[in-house]
């Protein structure tokens, strides 16, 4: 059997494992966006949308729920609020890092007082472990800004909703959040391809989101209700060419991407124009959204054009996220630490740490600049509320939960939470430093660069450990 027969022969077999163990997580994507695409088949059906948008009275997170969480949820339904808080105190005895109950608890003591409300869509059915993340941000700087007053002597409540990180489902979100005059900000998308389909309908209504993970470059030209507190993939794929020049000390690159993502697709692209102005170049390219995509030739014909690395992008979302991870894996594994690995934050995961183990050691990767910076009030109520720190996924929905606050404390209208957010002198403490914006809404910071070392944090014997560097210029380059 010769070398290339060998090689296809182990990705076949690989394949094969890695199948198995994603099975599940598979499924439950491709159901979820079977059921997304019937929601839009239906034109986004108001009593269909509204089973998925909750403050309290039905619950969307409900796989494993206890007793106390079921019962509580059926008593705030019924406006017995007393009850209702009381069951939910129990239920977080049981599951203190349940992010919906705590959002949901904060929401009972409201009771009938009057708010400010903001809306929170996470990808519940394609993605539950970031929509946990993500809900945990929102839900620290609920309890934060309620346990302090609220915002000018008004408590905070917090809508969650289920977009399935379906584009389709998403849009019929922003819809009726923008016919709802209660709602004042929308703190999300997850995926940057369900973000700009949902930021068209925001700007056209006039309802501000910020997405705290959105990063492709498209989003800072849709409009100026569209926000977000992660980096734009400016800084992400100049700081990984960077650093693959001037660090690792090679030039020549090739990358893997997926065009049907606007995030791989955008961070590709700024990767590409980088490292071509730092004296580098990319020197093969490969699409997994290409039907002739074949696993076996890619290191073949990396090595064959002379690259030195390679950098991967895959699709941090959609159909075929988990598929696309699973090749990412099957590339590093076939790589045997040979050629250097550089990926976006989309290989920022558990299960590249779970199924890549030795293979993807000193793996870089571009994450928003949060990690190791958080402040020490931040990581202490962390702590509290969930038992350990915390990703970048919620610090920043944290911040995008804070920042919303800070302007509605200014002016609690939409048009005025626009606007404060634009104003140059706008600025709020966030999780790790102060949350300011660009004039596009994109914002004002920088990227952090880790690498896959061994370790006991994740539980899986190994980690993402932060990478010191004190270069700039990617902030420079995109600010």
């Amino acid at each position: 059997m010769n070398s290339k027969a060998k090689i296809k022969l182990v990705v076949s077999l690989a394949i094969a494992v890695y199948s198995l163990v994603g099975c599940g997580q598979r499924s439950s994507q491709n159901s979820s966006t079977q059921s997304g695409n019937q929601t839009a088949g239906n034109n986004g059906r108001t009593e269909n949308l509204k089973n998925k948008i909750s403050t309290g009275e039905r619950l969307l997170l409900n796989k494993n729920s206890n007793k106390h969480k079921i019962a509580a949820a059926e008593a705030y339904a019924y406006s017995d609020y007393n009850r209702a808080i009381s069951e939910w105190e129990n239920s977080l005895k049981q599951q203190r890092n349940d992010p919906e109950s705590l959002i949901y608890l904060n929401n009972a003591r409201i009771g009938t007082n009057p708010s400010h409300t903001i809306a929170v869509p996470i990808p519940i059915d394609a993605e539950i472990n970031v929509a946990k993340e993500i809900l945990r941000g929102a839900a620290q700087a609920q309890y934060e800004i309620n346990r302090n007053g609220g915002i000018k002597g008004t408590p905070l409540k917090l809508a969650i909703a289920n977009d399935r990180n379906n584009p389709d489902t998403a849009k019929a979100l922003a819809t009726l959040f923008s016919q709802n005059s209660e709602i004042l900000g929308i703190v999300g998308h997850f995926s940057s391809n369900v973000t700009l389909e949902a930021a068209q309908v925001y700007q056209n209504k006039g309802l501000v989101v910020v997405s705290p993970t959105s990063s492709t470059t498209a989003l800072s030209n849709v409009g100026s209700y569209v926000f977000r507190t992660v980096s734009s993939d400016c800084f992400a794929g100049s700081a990984l060419a960077e650093y693959m020049v001037e660090q690792i000390g090679v030039k020549q690159a090739a990358v893997v991407y997926n065009s049907a993502s606007s995030y791989s697709a955008s961070i590709r692209d700024v990767f590409e124009n980088s490292l071509d102005k730092n004296g580098g170049a990319v020197v093969a390219e490969f699409n997994f959204n290409q039907p002739n995509f074949d696993i076996a030739n890619v290191l073949a014909t990396a090595k064959a054009k002379n690259a030195q690395a390679i950098a991967l992008f895959p699709n941090s979302s959609g159909q075929n996220a988990s598929e696309a991870l699973d090749k990412t894996l099957l590339i590093a594994t076939l790589n045997q630490g040979e050629l250097f690995l550089l990926g976006g934050d989309s290989l920022y995961k558990p299960r590249v740490l779970q199924l890549g183990q030795q293979n993807v050691v000193d793996l870089v990767v571009s994450v928003p600049g949060q990690i190791s910076s958080q402040n020490s009030q931040f990581i202490d109520t962390a702590k509290e509320l969930w038992g350990g720190r915390v990703n970048w996924r919620t610090s920043l929905s944290y911040d995008a939960t804070v920042a919303l606050a800070k302007v509605i404390e200014i002016d609690p209208t939409r048009t005025g939470v626009r606007q404060a957010l634009l104003a140059p002198e706008f600025t709020a403490q966030g999780a790790s430093k102060p949350i300011e914006f660009l004039p596009t809404g994109d914002r004002a910071g920088e990227v952090e660069l880790v690498r896959v070392a061994k370790g006991n944090s994740s539980g899986f014997g190994y980690d993402f450990v932060p990478i010191p560097n004190d270069s700039n210029s990617a902030a420079n380059t995109c600010n």
